[in-house]
């Protein structure tokens, strides 16, 4: 359970900061009362799949980028795991909430899932509303995604 909270933190972190070192990155992580190491820092940021990315200030900063993947991995699914809030059904859409600034990634994968007729789907900083043409699909989603939580 440790490992799951340190890594959505690390999320959190990478997604609120420029984050350029491991160390900057233990640092904030003991900072937030978890006893860390840089290398299990290094065997997170593997396990998660982050890379440097060039950032706003002209250095490079962690961060979660998909890597064009077609299906659904489990490293996805974990992450989606790690970043839905909850999951219901209003009329014929299924609202996900979701860590902030994690709505296009979960949004992504809900689209590779290729839920069973699917109208559309939308994002925003914390949340994802798939679109359905009736309340028994949408909710054949909802039961979908949150037997995908368990």
């Amino acid at each position: 359970m440790a490992r799951s909270l340190r890594q959505s933190k690390i999320l959190e972190l990478i997604s609120t900061r420029e984050i350029e070192t491991q160390d900057e990155l233990v640092s904030l992580l003991k900072a937030a009362n978890f006893d860390i190491t840089q290398a299990t820092i290094s065997r997170d940021i593997k396990e998660l799949g982050l890379i440097k990315v060039l950032g706003s200030n002209g250095g490079y900063k962690y961060a979660l980028v998909d890597a064009g993947e077609q299906g659904v991995s489990n490293k996805n699914i974990n992450l989606f795991k790690m970043c839905v809030i909850s999951v219901k059904r209003l009329g014929t859409n299924c609202i996900i909430r979701t860590v902030k600034q994690f709505a296009s990634g979960v949004c992504s994968l809900i689209d590779k899932l290729n839920l069973f007729d699917v109208l559309g789907s939308s994002f925003g900083d914390d949340c994802v509303v798939v679109y359905f043409d009736d309340e028994y699909k949408a909710q054949n989603a909802v039961d979908t995604i949150v037997e995908m939580l368990g």
